[in-house]
């Protein structure tokens, strides 16, 4: 397809500006997508607010974004299992294939991964995008392109509540009720597990994980939660804990309110990258710890999940925005974060 597209460019700390670009061409092995929606990350908030995670630094001119979710165009030669006209989810990151990490399934750890809006490659807040073949999902006829872009954050879900060992019988305790903590508690769920509880400060985002499927919430503003969930469970403690608030606190409150042998599960960042907590209290409950990088595997089933009604991923939902308001979305996503659970953004 020739002609330009319009792309949401950061171009300074708190600053999105427009660029008018070529519209890329699909080389062979894949697919030209037109975006209809994109979801606005925490990790976009992040760069978006400071310029980095971690070690990885935003140079501007920079294309945040990556939930991306829109309808096939174009295929590039080769591409015999998509045309033009599906609508897609887009998994975000394209690996190199030969690692010993590839080799063994372990794609998510790649070192050499192409994904989205990670320094230094661009994202998709953009008005079209070029990308593997492989990495794009058709979504069934009751699966929305607003609801393929929420894929992405739901694949984290189901890799927590994976790599956690999520079973029938369980009671588990998410702790952080932002999107990841709700799609990982509505994963939990559609896995099975019996009783799943949410913890956070923010009043409203508990309203939206009882809305969605949680058993419980505790608002650890007003009370204790680790004296919340062993009344919860009858003093038994939880099997399980996903911790998304990358929190010292709520890391601690996990490993004190499982039971002896439970797993804890670490998915969010902590702001400095360390936390000091009671290892000698992990040890002698002989605690396992996962962590999360990311996803593997998951695109196909989470899109299942949701095509069977098991996820309701358009309730995450509290704000929409216009392509054309990028700057308004992200400042009200950084500002009002007590009230904007999760915004996404209407390319087209």
């Amino acid at each position: 397809m020739e002609g330009t597209m319009k792309v949401a460019v950061m171009t300074g700390i708190g600053k999105i500006d427009y660029e008018t670009r070529p519209i890329p061409q699909p080389k062979a092995g894949e697919v030209l997508v037109k975006l209809e929606y994109v979801g606005i990350c925490g990790s976009d908030l992040h760069y978006y607010e400071s310029g980095r995670i971690g070690g990885f630094i935003v140079e501007p001119p920079f294309v945040l974004g990556h939930e991306p979710g829109g309808t096939v165009v174009e295929v590039g030669e080769g591409v015999t299992h998509l045309k033009a006209g599906d609508r897609v989810a887009l998994e975000p990151g394209k690996t190199c294939g030969h690692c010993e990490f590839c080799r063994t399934g372990r794609y998510n750890l790649c070192p050499d991964v192409i994904f989205f809006a990670t320094p230094p490659v661009d994202g998709v807040f953009s008005e079209y995008v070029a990308h593997e073949a492989g990495l794009c999902f058709k979504l069934p006829e009751n699966v929305s392109t607003m609801e393929g872009a929420l894929i992405e954050p739901l694949a984290v879900g189901f890799h927590a509540a994976r790599q956690g060992g999520a079973e029938a019988g369980q009671t588990a305790v998410v702790t952080g009720a932002g999107c990841i903590g709700l799609v990982s508690m509505m994963a939990l769920k559609a896995m099975g597990v019996s009783r799943v509880y949410v913890s956070d400060v923010m009043e409203k985002r508990l309203e939206k994980a009882l809305e969605l499927g949680a058993d419980g919430v505790v608002n650890a503003r007003k009370e204790d939660t680790v004296e919340a969930v062993n009344r919860l469970t009858g003093g038994a403690g939880c099997d399980l804990v996903i911790e998304t608030a990358g929190a010292e606190i709520t890391t601690r409150q996990a490993i004190a309110m499982t039971k002896k042998g439970a797993t804890i599960v670490l998915v969010g960042y902590s702001a400095t990258g360390e936390l000091t907590l009671p290892v000698s209290t992990a040890l002698d409950k002989e605690l396992t710890f996962k962590t999360v990088f990311r996803y593997r595997h998951i695109y196909p089933m989470a899109i299942e999940a949701v095509a069977q009604g098991k996820v309701n991923l358009k309730g995450i939902v509290t704000n929409f925005f216009d392509f054309n308001d990028l700057q308004n979305a992200m400042d009200q996503s950084v500002s009002d974060k007590a009230n904007i659970v999760k915004a996404v953004v209407k390319i087209s």
